[in-house]
């Protein structure tokens, strides 16, 4: 399914959120400043959130982390388009079995991919295993907007437009309508940070964003 979506997947993002992912990403990007050592972007896709960890430090290494080949490989375009490629580097990646050693990272970010997980917890407990020492886990994910009419009008988008649009701009029938229903059945932000803590970091905040539909998570491992 992600493979299919690649060739559109960065204009759809841009489209679907009325170009509001690009903030987003920036928002969660700083949670990472003054972090030491390499940063893993997990489900990090077609590299829009590594090339902005590039920018805001650049002595930073970013592996750019993914199951889909094809999404790896516009990752590797636009890294070499910009003159970062040798700061970072795409890496095909199993989130539920990463291939690196314990205490590898000193953060980790993972954008709009955690609710793609098969297992969640077993998910985290990798993260934690290549994060060093206090290093900083940042998720940015859709959530639950609380306000009653945001709320309303949020979930006709979701059933009625997203779908829609996605799948003819993709040209694919169904995964918009996937990230809708993953999107609709999604924790909400406190309930998200209850699990992030259960898998053993020390700590999880959370900032919400745009009425709350997407929140930032920050998590240290302690």
């Amino acid at each position: 399914m992600f493979d299919g979506v690649a060739p559109r997947y960065d204009l759809l993002n841009h489209l679907l959120s009325l170009n509001m992912d690009r903030r987003w990403r920036r928002v969660a990007v700083r949670e990472l400043d003054g972090a030491a050592g390499p940063v893993l972007d997990l489900c990090g896709g077609t590299g829009d959130v590594s090339v902005e960890l590039a920018r805001a430090d650049r002595n930073r290494q970013v592996v750019c982390g993914d199951f889909s080949l094809p999404m790896l490989e516009r990752a590797a375009g636009k890294f070499r388009r910009l003159g970062i490629d040798d700061r970072c580097f795409p890496v095909m990646a199993d989130a539920m079995r990463l291939p690196f050693v314990d205490g590898t990272f000193g953060g980790v970010t993972v954008a709009f991919g955690v609710r793609n997980l098969p297992d969640l917890a077993v998910g985290l407990r990798e993260i934690l295993r290549v994060l060093a020492p206090g290093g900083r886990l940042v998720i940015l994910e859709f959530s639950q907007p609380t306000a009653p009419v945001l709320s309303g009008l949020y979930r006709f988008y979701l059933r009625r437009i997203l779908p829609r649009i996605g799948d003819r701009v993709s040209g694919r029938c169904g995964p918009y309508g996937y990230l809708a229903r993953t999107i609709s059945a999604f924790p909400d932000a406190p309930t998200l940070a209850d699990r992030i803590r259960s898998c053993g970091f020390s700590r999880c905040d959370w900032t919400s964003l745009t009425g709350g539909i997407v929140a930032v998570h920050t998590a240290v491992k302690g």
